[in-house]
């Protein structure tokens, strides 16, 4: 082997001992889904990058939901100490086609929209400008970045411009990507998200958001589980969506349509206590 090779042998050795070390040493949140917690090695590593897919633009509600539990769960909102700030950046054309976050809805999943700011941004170019000063920042506590298909100014490179800015922060950035193709990234985890029947409560009332969630990947662990959650309102946590249940009633799920709760919503009005901060 010539010289030139064995040090580039090395070099891939020493940045595959960094990546392990910087997963072991990385805190963790547990999402309280025992399967996705053990498949992660106890739970969501803070101050990385984590991507988010939904494969259609109608999966764009569930999808945010989701990542409104994950934000939840990483420790910004209600009840969940002082987790910082979420900073949720996106496109005016989101607005347009997915619809508004909708407090309410945010309170539902339990997110306090006091410690919600919204950056609306117009074009892919202005959201990831934006990201770059936000992710730096140390009083956030998660940056939400919101793209819709495959901009080509989201490449690798600025991938990784990102994790290394949220590795020397600590800041948590979640990348949701609505009717996008999953591509390589610096990002420490990978998920695919649609919705998923929910079972309806007594007296007919609205079943507890539920999603079929699949990891696509994740670095330094195995990857290609698929787990079918819901969201636990009580104990504001993800849970076993078909835990618990008889036949019958696992049967019945399987026939259900949806009844996600989603806190998107185009033009509903929103309680003045609820409002949510905007800027762009």
């Amino acid at each position: 082997m010539s010289r030139p090779d064995s040090l580039e042998s090395l070099k891939n050795r020493i940045a595959g001992i960094e990546r392990l070390r910087a997963v072991e040493t990385a805190a963790l949140a547990q999402t309280g889904h025992a399967g996705i917690d053990d498949a992660l090695g106890g739970g969501l590593a803070r101050g990385r990058v984590h991507e988010v897919f939904a494969a259609e633009a109608g999966d764009a509600g569930c999808a945010a939901g989701f990542v409104a539990g994950l934000a939840l769960r990483l420790g910004v909102g209600l009840g969940m100490g002082s987790g910082g700030t979420l900073v949720w950046l996106r496109e005016a054309q989101a607005e347009r086609q997915g619809g508004r976050l909708h407090a309410p809805g945010l309170v539902e999943i339990g997110l306090d929209p006091a410690r919600v700011i919204i950056g609306i941004m117009p074009d892919p170019l202005a959201v990831l400008r934006a990201a770059a000063d936000v992710v730096r920042c140390a009083e956030v506590g998660v940056a939400v970045i919101e793209l819709w298909r495959d901009p080509r100014l989201l490449d690798l490179t600025a991938s990784r411009r990102l994790a290394l800015a949220a590795e020397t922060s600590g800041v948590t950035v979640i990348g949701l990507r609505i009717a996008a193709t999953p591509s390589p990234s610096a990002a420490q985890t990978r998920w695919q998200v649609s919705a998923a029947p929910s079972l309806p409560m007594e007296a007919n009332a609205p079943g507890y958001p539920a999603w079929k969630v699949e990891l696509l990947r994740q670095r330094g662990r195995p990857s290609g589980s698929d787990w079918r959650v819901e969201w636990n309102r009580e104990q504001a946590c993800f849970a076993d969506a078909d835990c618990g249940l008889n036949a019958g009633e696992s049967a019945a799920i399987a026939a259900a349509s949806s009844g996600a709760v989603l806190p998107f919503s185009a033009g509903r009005p929103v309680d003045a206590a609820n409002e949510l901060r905007r800027a762009g």
